[in-house]
């Protein structure tokens, strides 16, 4: 398998910004770390291992890059609105840095598919449902879509601006609507096992429903956990059988 590390300095979160991208040719996946983690971190629990067929087929191309939850939301003695701004810089970074890096990588007609474990559930579906001109659709395993379970009780615009479960039902605005609806991969994957909230997958769902936008809701058995094991065997399985 091609395995290739660069970085470079982000204008956005003002910082150097690495990135960990995996085989040739493909859709291109955009991973993103669940909590504190880093760019390696799918790595080092296996899941490219773990995606390694499709990867090296041809299938899929993979792009993995750091977190700011430890400058922003899981940073303890940062005020709320602080946090905010962080996770704001974060988005842009993806936005205006990350998304044109893969398009070099790839090609402009290429489809970018975020998709994030736990907190970066949260994380990939907001990335996409916010910019859905550029990013053409989502796999979220084990999310929660609420941002307030992680801010802590800090309430503001900009929590609910980053919050899906909170701004899509009063979404209006048919660029953006129109745009979510084109998509035929918005997948909310979840387990029901220790310490998975598959009634968080099953809400969010509605919401999307309510709105007219196409999704797949699969919910697991009990023996999947939150944790490794159960998102080694989702996603290949994703990628397999949707791509």
């Amino acid at each position: 398998m091609k395995r290739e590390l660069t970085s470079w300095y982000s204008p956005a979160v003002n910082k150097d910004m690495p990135i960990a991208t995996y085989g040739d040719y493909g859709f291109a996946l955009l991973l993103i770390p669940t909590a504190a983690a880093d760019y390696l971190e799918y790595e080092r629990f296996q899941l490219i291992d773990a995606l390694a067929p499709h990867i090296n087929s041809g299938k899929v191309k993979v792009f993995s890059i750091n977190s700011m939850n430890n400058e922003s939301w899981m940073n303890n003695n940062m005020l709320g609105e602080h946090k905010a701004i962080r996770h704001n810089q974060f988005n842009e970074y993806v936005f205006n840095e990350v998304i044109p890096f893969i398009k070099n990588s790839t090609s402009d007609e290429t489809p970018t598919i975020t998709c994030g474990a736990s907190f970066g559930a949260l994380h990939s579906m907001n990335l996409f449902l916010k910019r859905p001109d550029i990013i053409n659709g989502v796999i979220a395993m084990s999310g929660v879509y609420d941002l307030h379970e992680y801010s802590k009780g800090h309430d503001d615009e900009q929590v609910y601006y980053n919050s899906p479960m909170n701004y899509m039902p009063n979404l209006t605005d048919d660029f953006y609507l129109n745009n979510i609806r084109k998509s035929n991969h918005i997948h909310i994957l979840s387990g029901s096992g220790d310490f998975e909230d598959p009634q968080a997958a099953t809400n969010f769902a509605g919401v999307l429903y309510n709105k007219g936008i196409n999704y797949e809701l699969d919910i697991w058995g009990n023996d999947m956990k939150h944790d490794w094991p159960t998102w080694r065997k989702m996603l290949p399985y994703y990628i397999e059988s949707r791509f």
